[in-house]
């Protein structure tokens, strides 16, 4: 368990350094006023979530340490939205179409409404 845990951290770690390096490109090349790195991350680490677990299910012989690394550690580091759509995916492959549709409005307006609800609470 320890180690498992030590192996997300790793990829947590490099996911989240990641995205601080393409934030500071970003916007050296972007105009502010559009969070253009956040979307680039965000499809970016969708992306790469795709091709990670679509490579994890064709060769189930790989070893579960990978798995972790690079999806849960990674990924998730990188960005959770990654996760969120892979996670949304699921549903939708397992024929869940309501959970799906549940999950994503779920996730997106109770998430906005807590960020505002965070924010005024302090303010």
């Amino acid at each position: 368990m320890i180690r498992n845990i030590l192996i997300v951290g790793i990829g947590s770690f490099l996911g989240g350094v990641l995205r601080y390096l393409i934030s500071i490109v970003m916007k050296n090349y972007c105009s502010l006023g559009f969070p253009w790195a956040t979307l680039m991350v965000n499809l970016l680490g969708c992306l790469l979530i795709g091709l990670l677990f679509g490579l994890f299910n064709r060769y189930s012989s790989i070893n579960n340490v990978w798995c972790l690394l690079f999806t849960t550690g990674l990924c998730g580091g990188f960005t959770t939205f990654s996760t969120f759509a892979n996670e949304g995916l699921q549903l939708l492959l397992g024929g869940s179409v309501w959970s799906f549709v549940l999950y994503v409005l779920a996730s997106v307006w109770i998430g906005i409404a807590l960020v505002a609800l965070g924010y005024w609470l302090v303010r």
